[in-house]
């Protein structure tokens, strides 16, 4: 679909947004979130107002509309409820744009609006299913559930069942790997911080393969889990996904 190069803004104080690829992890000025790759960014120099893609499309319902039977779903710039908002994809909280269901029941984020229920790469023969209520432990809490008595969110699982990731413990990983300058330009040549990114994201399952050797049977399990880790990744914050997919490459060194 055709990008509009240049995009007109009405809440802020520089009349267009130029679309880019940014080079570096960025906190869109929108929804508050992390962001990578695509977005809208201003080309004034000192500026730094930037918006994730999904922060100037309109959606009209997401593509997982089938979790939230009879809600429509509005986008607002502030929250029109008193008190904090959850989303119910993600189960994070919503400091800024989102997607609220017309009874208030429901909020999304505008990136989590867009989350593909289905998802794969091209050079895989794996796909992703996002779902709602899932039968094996996320490969970051090693749990089925989050805590009681918050917002469960969704979670994406492998096609054959064996790996499971909560959509929140993805964009909490993520993060945290970002704020410990884990996710650099250089990430090549850092092959101690690469490791520990993939660490960060699957502690126990990364650590129960380093310690099986390199016996076929493990390289291939090893194999098959960072291909899942990439398709939840790309998923989640966009594909072509430069700055995380070299984390994948960890395997072939």
């Amino acid at each position: 679909m055709p990008k509009l190069q240049m995009l007109n803004v009405d809440d802020h104080p520089h009349d267009q947004l130029e679309w880019k690829e940014s080079e570096v992890p960025f906190l869109c000025n929108g929804c508050k979130e992390l962001g990578f790759g695509l977005c809208y960014e201003c080309p004034n120099n000192g500026c730094n107002f930037i918006l994730h893609e999904e922060c100037t499309i309109r959606r009209p319902a997401p593509p997982f509309q089938q979790f939230f039977k009879r809600c429509n779903f509005e986008f607002y710039k502030k929250n029109p409820l008193p008190g904090i908002r959850t989303c119910d994809a993600c189960a994070l909280d919503i400091q800024g744009y989102l997607y609220q269901c017309s009874h208030g029941d429901f909020d999304l984020h505008p990136c989590c609006a867009n989350l593909p229920p289905v998802f794969s790469l091209s050079d895989t023969n794996m796909k992703i299913y996002l779902r709602k209520e899932i039968k094996s432990k996320c490969l970051k809490c090693q749990t089925m559930n989050r805590p009681a008595g918050k917002v469960q969110g969704l979670s994406y699982v492998s096609s054959d069942g064996s790996f499971c990731y909560h959509v929140a413990c993805l964009k909490e990983a993520c993060l945290d790997n970002w704020k410990r300058g884990y996710l650099k330009l250089d990430v090549v040549a850092d092959d101690k911080k690469k490791a520990l990114a993939l660490q960060n994201l699957a502690p126990k399952e990364v650590a129960l393969r380093g310690g099986q050797g390199q016996s076929s049977k493990n390289m291939k399990g090893i194999k098959w889990l960072l291909i899942f880790l990439k398709l939840v990744v790309s998923a989640v914050f966009g594909e072509p996904f430069t700055l995380i997919s070299t984390l994948f490459q960890i395997s072939q060194n």
